[in-house]
């Protein structure tokens, strides 16, 4: 790879206390208070060596994935200066290998302002990732109501967050295609000043509530991008046939619909094939694979935002911030194509989502339909 490749450094954690073995083995079987408690002062390192990210036309970058090792409910409750300060040393290190521009992982990209703090004190550009992640949970959304046989324009969505930075751009992408949108968020007076503000531009009846049980009863299609660390989706609530598109990490759907409910269709929504022969190298354990959770040569979209503005020279701060321009969203999608990133295939509960699997939730569903209709 020649000097002048761009280079990129991603910001990461973990997101449970199981999670927290995936980057650190050594924590393995320690009781959670340790775990907790080594992690309030354990400093950001660097975790994961990207290489191997090659675009059809021959053009390559190379990354680091950097921990700022706090747990999502650490990130929310810990002094806001004291996280800014974690995620700013984490970039720090990664400018110290060579990258250029910075990518925001899960809560590093929630917690403020949504990056521009952030940004404004980076030595190098920042992104959240959200962008492309809104481009591909989109994609994701719609593929699910087509494998499940929904025409999403006689449908009912619903998108659980509408007030957050992704969940806003997702209802103006989402509306033109189906037949009712509810607008779900905790913050009665911003969800409620928000559907002021956007319903006279949506081209579809629209409606909004703080309950998220009962707008999940009214639809087929739910699409889930909240910073919760606790389920929002239970299967209780759920129709017959419906499909969940989550776009949220951690996860929002509560585990118990993959075993109460095997006739509704959950998936994770933004997932990136990586173009070349990606290799996720552990730094601290050379020639040793990190595992990202996820299938072969897949990352998360909000990472894959990063490696594109970085294959494609656009050493920018592109996605900042809590409202994030349709536009943008349409342009990073065509930069990614561009550079041969594509869709995953559909994962449900970190485990494949086959055409057979999608044939038996089919079955499932009417069965169920039969059941109900007796």
């Amino acid at each position: 790879m020649s000097a002048n490749t761009p280079k990129f450094c991603f910001v990461v954690h973990p997101l449970s206390l199981d999670d927290v073995a995936r980057y650190e083995p050594g924590a393995k079987g320690k009781g959670a208070p340790i775990v907790r408690k080594i992690m309030e002062w354990m400093p950001p390192w660097n975790a994961v060596h990207v290489t191997g990210v090659r675009t059809p036309d021959g053009r390559e970058t190379e990354g680091w994935f950097v921990s700022a090792p706090l747990l999502p409910e650490q990130m929310m409750e810990f002094p806001r200066e004291e996280v800014y300060a974690r995620i700013l040393r984490a970039i720090e290190i990664g400018v110290e290998m060579g990258a250029e521009i910075a990518g925001l992982g899960a809560f590093t990209a929630v917690v403020g302002d949504g990056g521009v703090t952030i940004a404004e004190r980076s030595p190098i550009p920042v992104t959240t990732g959200n962008s492309l992640t809104i481009a591909a949970g989109v994609q994701s959304f719609f593929r699910g109501a087509d494998e499940m046989g929904i025409d999403p324009a006689a449908s009912t969505a619903v998108v659980v967050g509408a007030t957050g930075s992704i969940g806003a751009a997702c209802v103006r992408l989402i509306a033109p295609r189906v037949g009712h949108v509810i607008l779900v968020a905790r913050n009665a007076t911003r969800l409620a000043k928000f559907h002021e503000q956007i319903a006279p531009e949506l081209p579809c009846e629209s409606s909004f509530t703080t309950d998220i049980s009962a707008a999940v009863r009214r639809a087929q299609l739910i699409l889930t991008a909240t910073s919760s660390t606790q389920d929002v989706i239970e299967p209780e609530d759920l129709q017959t046939g419906s499909v969940v598109c989550e776009l949220s990490l951690p996860h929002d759907v509560s585990r118990r619909v993959a075993t109460e409910r095997p006739d509704v269709l959950v998936t994770e929504g933004g997932n990136m094939v990586v173009p070349g022969a990606p290799y996720f190298e552990r730094v601290r354990e050379p020639g040793s694979e990190f595992d990202l959770n996820l299938p072969p040569r897949t990352a998360l979209a909000c990472m894959s935002e990063t490696m594109v503005l970085a294959l494609e020279n656009r050493l920018e701060p592109f996605t900042l911030g809590r409202g994030i321009d349709v536009r943008k969203v349409m342009e990073i999608d065509d930069m990614a194509k561009r550079c041969g990133f594509t869709l995953a295939g559909m994962r449900s509960f970190d485990t494949a989502v086959t055409a057979e699997r999608i044939a038996q939730i089919r079955e499932a569903a009417d069965a169920r339909r039969r059941v109900l209709a007796s």
